[in-house]
């Protein structure tokens, strides 16, 4: 028999009273039914931004540093940010908006909404039930998941869990039969596409991560590296793998020999649309486009590789130009309202990724916590619309902008 949401709060109570959750979480970090964690998330969860100090509260010092920080001085990261805030809006008066239809479709898949969540690497540092929450998060709002390389639950796992769609963000190992096989379990799996990250031969001045001294923690690993190893050591559970050692400024997850010859061997055989993640230059995105890729992926990476590259706000309309509508573009980078999804798609773009703010929600409060981000933003993108007088995703065009 169900319970109410009050035999819910009581139940949280008694949890946290026992020490099973902490008295000061009021999401009893994942493990107090949806219902519960639904009232716990009040009104002062208003906005995305509600989320950030409340995430920062919840996790290690070490984890926060790898979620919030980006590469060097943090300038694109400020930028990616500041370039939504700059775009105006141009709102139509008069327009019929008792309707608003906010469906696109992908690869012949329909989306209620043109949001999805990025790939973002160890969510159990977020939450003890990493992925998996944030798969049930995702479902309940009806937004499709892009599951990392880096993930530290297995896309097998994922998938029993998951009631939504899934994509898969790939990793190219120098190992190409790992990478092989690494594509062939995301599809048994059910991925409906494939992200290639094509902007990582090495990682970025991470400042803020040494700082912390970031490592995988021992008692995570991560099983889609499982088996895999340099120098003799296992990269899935050594947590060696994430940034480069010693003198060098290579890693052990990355390959910087990846070419565009690599994209025509994964072409070759995944039976899934590819899309580039990491296409800033418009004559990247041609070539991608030109060696058969289904998708393009404008992403700075959040801002963690390259220092002083452009906002995604300021790239997208170059590389929207260069592709003309010849395959989907999706942005991710700094998007945290409703009205910078509107600004992304009438600069080119056929959907957005978010990634921080999902992750805040999953430290608050786990799969209620990705739900309520993901929800706020859905029904921010619906409210801009019907003030924009747009009441379709094929009418937010660039005259919704001013120039």
């Amino acid at each position: 028999m169900p319970i109410t949401r009050r035999e819910a709060l009581i139940s949280a109570g008694a949890l946290a009273a026992a020490g099973v959750i902490p008295a000061k979480s009021k999401a009893g970090a994942g493990l107090i039914p949806a219902a519960a964690q639904d009232t716990a998330l009040g009104p002062e969860f208003a906005s995305l931004s509600d989320f950030e100090p409340a995430a920062k509260q919840k996790v290690s010092h070490m984890a926060w540093e790898f979620f919030n920080g980006a590469a060097a001085d943090e300038i694109t990261m400020r930028w990616n940010l500041e370039a939504y805030q700059r775009i105006r809006l141009k709102p139509r008066v008069l327009v019929d908006v008792s309707k608003i239809d906010t469906r696109i479709t992908l690869f012949g898949q329909e989306h209620a909404w043109p949001i999805l969540l990025a790939p973002t690497a160890y969510h159990k540092l977020a939450h003890p039930e990493g992925e998996l929450a944030t798969a049930r998060g995702a479902g309940a709002a009806g937004a499709t998941m892009v599951v990392s390389t880096m993930a530290t639950t297995s896309i097998e796992d994922i998938a029993h869990e998951a009631t939504g769609p899934l994509w898969f963000q790939l990793y190219m190992q120098r190992d190409r039969g790992f990478t092989r096989e690494l594509v062939r379990r995301a599809e048994a799996a059910g991925c409906r596409a494939l992200c290639l990250t094509v902007d990582s031969p090495v990682v970025g001045t991470r400042n803020r991560e040494m700082r912390a001294e970031f490592a995988l923690p021992q008692n995570l690993s991560l099983p889609h590296l499982r088996g895999l190893k340099v120098n003799g050591v296992d990269i899935s559970t050594s947590g060696a793998g994430h940034t480069a050692g010693g003198s060098s400024i290579y890693s052990a997850i990355t390959d910087p020999s990846m070419s565009w010859k690599d994209i025509e061997w994964l072409l070759s055989f995944a039976k899934i649309p590819l899309l580039t993640k990491g296409v800033l230059n418009p004559d990247d995105a041609d070539a991608a486009v030109k060696a058969g890729v289904s998708g393009v992926i404008v992403s700075n990476h959040g801002a963690r590789n390259l220092d002083t590259v452009p906002a995604t706000p300021d790239a997208l309309p170059l590389v929207a130009g260069r592709v003309a509508g010849r395959v989907p573009i999706l942005v991710d980078g700094g998007v945290r309202r409703g009205t910078d999804i509107v600004k992304a798609l009438a600069l080119g773009a056929t959907a957005v990724q978010i990634g921080r703010p999902y992750l805040y929600g999953l430290s608050v409060a786990g799969n209620a916590g990705v739900t309520k981000v993901v929800k706020i933003l859905q029904r921010e993108f619906e409210m801009a619309m019907a003030l924009m007088g747009r009441p379709t995703i094929a009418s937010i065009d660039r005259s919704a902008l001013w120039s």
